[in-house]
């Protein structure tokens, strides 16, 4: 019993030994190496990952004929659309105003310390506009709307990407 106590004490004071503590984190040297690092090798715009997911968005566009399911199509439930539509116009608004007016114009950079409500508002609204059109749009494509949506989504949110 004394024995695995004195093991125990052992590795208590090796694990807060200040000399093995400083060998083991990094120094801030090798911090700045890193950044430095990053800095000279940006990372590519075109890859694999944003290709696959715009190309999987105009594929599922085209074969669903999602716009003209939208025009015409009779099945949509029109209030949860409209709901989805002004929610997703709020987030849009919401990010318009962070990105344009507040970053290019104020020049306020971290606008989540300048208002912390913005961000998770507009996560909010984009959130529940999703689920609104993925009940408005149940009737048309049932179990298959949620991915159909989301990947139109991450086409969206690459084709963003590469763009800049």
């Amino acid at each position: 019993m004394a024995a695995m106590e004195r093991e125990d004490e052992l590795r208590i004071r090796h694990r807060f030994n200040p000399e093995r503590r400083d060998r083991e984190r990094p120094r801030h040297q090798d911090l700045e190496d890193e950044d430095e690092k990053k800095k000279e090798k940006p990372l590519p715009r075109f890859n694999v990952h944003s290709i696959f997911w715009i190309l999987a968005s105009v594929g599922v566009t085209y074969y669903v004929e999602f716009f003209t399911a939208i025009k015409t199509d009779y099945r949509i439930e029109g209030r949860w659309f409209l709901l989805g539509s002004s929610l997703l116009i709020i987030s849009l608004v919401i990010a318009l105003y962070c990105i344009f007016y507040l970053e290019w114009y104020r020049g306020i950079g971290e606008y989540e310390q300048y208002n912390p409500t913005l961000v998770p508002s507009a996560t909010a609204s984009f959130i529940a506009a999703a689920v609104c059109f993925n009940i408005a749009l149940w009737p048309i494509w049932s179990f298959f709307t949620p991915f159909i949506l989301f990947t139109q989504f991450m086409g969206v949110v690459m084709f963003v990407s590469v763009l800049g």
